[in-house]
């Protein structure tokens, strides 16, 4: 792709927060000239922000907001951003390369945890930094090598925007998943994914436990329900394994209710758990360099692993339809 193809980096919010306030200068200074931002805020804003293009689009979801984004923006390519996020300097640079394959129709970069954040957001960063918290650490930190993927959240993901309107964009009223379909129908296209893992943006985490569960419980619900409407991607035994475990642990309650003998052999998989839970610590303390988050974030994996596997049964078996309620 030519070095100073235009390019539209866009972002939907509720309002202007002080997280935004914090990735304007970043967004402003980018090592590349040849772009414009596209802020998609519910209502309209009173203070002034050269060098952005500002639409108010009412209360609707984020899909759709992305969508309007598109609509408007003059870019090839459509660099999304959460507003909770902010590039690296280099960020659209580094991107650039990925689509001289012209069989690449999209990318997805690492969301890094913040050095500024919280305690308590450090360790919900960390839950997802080794395979046994999140299953794809990737995401998260800067990992292995470029390679395809199917399925990317739209905190970091770039798409050909002529790509994009044939597929009919978000076209989603699903929130949180709606970043899952689009990476489905890019792949129905025939085009690839590629990860890119030094396409970089740092993502604020959710501070404190409950909240961090809401955010996990929100992702398992909408992997449940599309393990079943979107099997290509979705069905898999990755997003099984949580699941797996909250039935381990009722047929080991009942075990020890009702049949002692058993409850003893059930009790040799809490020795392998107990094994994984160590690996975690050891990988984590090896990533975030600390080794209080990395106990502390024990403790969160431990919770995300029921709740999400919970919430997974209720998306999969329970739930007819799950559409947001921003339209």
């Amino acid at each position: 792709m030519k070095e100073n193809t235009f390019v539209s980096i866009i972002i939907p919010l509720v309002g202007i927060n002080d997280y935004f306030l914090e990735s304007y200068p970043h967004l402003l200074n980018l090592d590349y000239k040849n772009y414009e931002i596209i802020v998609l805020p519910d209502n309209p804003v009173s203070q002034d922000f050269p060098d952005i293009k500002i639409i108010p689009t009412g209360k609707i979801s984020p899909a759709i907001k992305r969508d309007i984004g598109a609509a408007n923006a003059k870019g090839e390519l459509l660099f999304f951003l959460d507003d909770d996020s902010y590039p690296e300097k280099d960020w659209i640079n580094k991107a650039l390369p990925y689509f001289d394959d012209p069989s690449v129709g999209a990318i997805g970069g690492p969301a890094i945890t913040p050095l500024n954040d919280s305690f308590l957001q450090k360790v919900s960063g960390a839950v997802f930094l080794t395979k046994v918290g999140g299953g794809v650490p990737e995401r998260y930190y800067p990992m292995g090598k470029t390679k395809e993927i199917d399925d990317w959240p739209s905190v970091n993901l770039v798409v050909k925007k002529d790509l994009f309107i044939k597929i009919g964009g978000f076209k989603s009223e699903y929130w949180p998943g709606e970043d899952t379909k689009l990476c489905l129908e890019i792949i129905k296209e025939g085009s690839k994914i590629l990860y890119a893992p030094d396409v970089i943006v740092w993502h604020h985490r959710r501070p404190g436990l409950l909240r961090h569960l809401k955010q996990v419980g929100n992702y398992g619900l909408h992997r449940g329900f599309f393990a079943k409407r979107y099997p290509e991607t979705s069905f898999k035994l990755l997003y099984f394994i949580p699941t797996l475990f909250v039935l381990y642990l009722v047929l080991f309650i009942i075990s020890l209710l009702f049949f002692s003998r058993l409850s003893f052999y059930m009790g040799l998989g809490f020795v392998l758990y107990l094994g994984a839970l160590a690996y975690a610590f050891f990988d984590i303390n090896k990533k975030a360099g600390d080794v209080k988050i990395s106990l502390a974030s024990v403790y969160y994996i431990v919770l995300t692993h029921i709740w999400y596997g919970i919430r997974f049964i209720q998306g999969l078996v329970f739930t007819k339809e799950l559409k947001s309620k921003l339209r």
